[in-house]
């Protein structure tokens, strides 16, 4: 039977992802609008961005945190021509995102010395495969497969070349072992369901030691130049931001670091997403009909959730139809570049009442095109 309870919020998507429970933007801080970035209190709106970011996740100390253009691939782009060149890099690719670091370091650096371990999705490479003297590149959680990295026992403690994550679906989310981790990225419309545009980058001092010891012979844009006369632009990492950012997104951000401390912290919100993979858990278990994108039940993403119909592709397309139409889930659609199926976002923005009241909704639509 057609179920009768639905979702208070639809929003599943997995970015920009929903904003958080009880959000108005009328309530935001926006005392900063209209006026310079570059003054006293946007300097200090964009400080307290960083400063709150480290101090919520629990940073190690002399991590640096700064806000950069572009998003997640702004960040990740901006750690790869800086800081890629002087050792061999070991590629880890297992869904869209991770492939486009691994052609960009191929195709665009054509650096020589890479090794290049992909996965079908799904899947993850053999992990075990990291040379602790070669840099790292890989992605924590594969947002377009629904397979996270379970943990960082493979990453050497004592490494010789850097490890580079991307970690957009991730932080926020997932344990995050960040002594194991040089440069981690992340954006503010994923876990958080903050607004676009702007990229987070987190330097150990390992990755701050590379910049001001290593010049890439290739040329850098301004947008991508962290170093001046050999030196970090520490500005940065304090509020003084390479262009012009957003005050309306700074502000928006803030309110979900409030959000974030008002829970109790980051591990009230990994706590708060895990509970949400579990709703999804106990729906998938005993129905043959709908499964798991990832093979490894340790590798489930607790975010960008990916399930498999034993439908073909225009009849998921269907399922994904009427329950957009029923107005029950919104761009739950997999990825344009992965299987047929369906991807739902679970990250604590999300209500595990709301996915609770989904999940035969699910049921209902694929009764009605299988």
């Amino acid at each position: 039977m057609k179920p009768t309870q639905k979702p208070a919020n639809p929003n599943f998507s997995s970015g920009p992802c929903s904003k958080r429970p009880g959000y108005d933007v009328s309530s935001l801080d926006l005392s900063a609008l209209g006026r310079s970035h570059r003054a006293a209190v946007g300097k200090a709106a964009l400080e307290r961005v960083c400063v709150e970011t480290a101090e919520i996740l629990g940073l190690p100390e002399g991590y640096r945190v700064g806000v950069v253009p572009a998003s997640d691939t702004g960040a990740v782009e901006m750690a790869l021509w800086s800081l890629l060149g002087p050792r061999p890099v070991d590629v880890f690719s297992w869904e869209s995102f991770g492939q486009g670091w691994s052609s960009d370091i191929l195709k665009q650096l054509k650096l020589e010395d890479v090794n290049n371990y992909g996965a079908d999705y799904g899947q993850l490479p053999d992990l075990n495969q990291a040379n602790s003297d070669n840099d790292i590149v890989f992605t924590w959680n594969g947002t377009t497969s629904g397979v996270k990295v379970p943990n960082g026992d493979w990453i050497a403690d004592e490494r010789q070349g850097l490890t580079i994550c991307d970690a957009t679906s991730a932080v926020f989310a997932m344990e995050m072992p960040w002594e194991k981790l040089d440069v981690v990225t992340f954006s503010w419309q994923k876990v958080l369901g903050g607004e676009g545009a702007h990229g987070m980058l987190i330097l150990s001092p390992r990755a701050v030691e590379r910049l001001e010891s290593y010049t890439p012979s290739w040329p850098l844009p301004k947008i991508f130049r962290l170093t001046k006369g050999g030196k970090l632009i520490e500005g940065i990492f304090k509020g003084a931001t390479i262009n012009t950012p957003s005050m309306l997104c700074v502000a928006d951000y803030l309110d979900a670091l409030d959000w974030v401390k008002s829970l109790g912290g980051a591990e009230a919100v990994i706590a708060k997403s895990e509970a949400n993979l579990n709703v999804v858990k106990q729906f998938v278990a005993g129905r043959g009909w709908i499964n798991f994108l990832a093979e490894d039940v340790a590798t489930l993403s607790n975010t960008s959730i990916c399930l498999s119909l034993d439908l073909g592709a225009d009849k998921v397309k269907q399922v994904v139809t009427l329950l957009e139409k029923e107005g029950v889930a919104y761009d739950i659609g997999a990825y344009r570049d992965a299987p047929a199926g369906l991807r739902i976002w679970g990250g604590a923005t999300v209500e595990a009442s709301d996915l609770e009241a989904l999940m035969p909704w699910i049921e209902w639509a694929y009764l009605e095109v299988a």
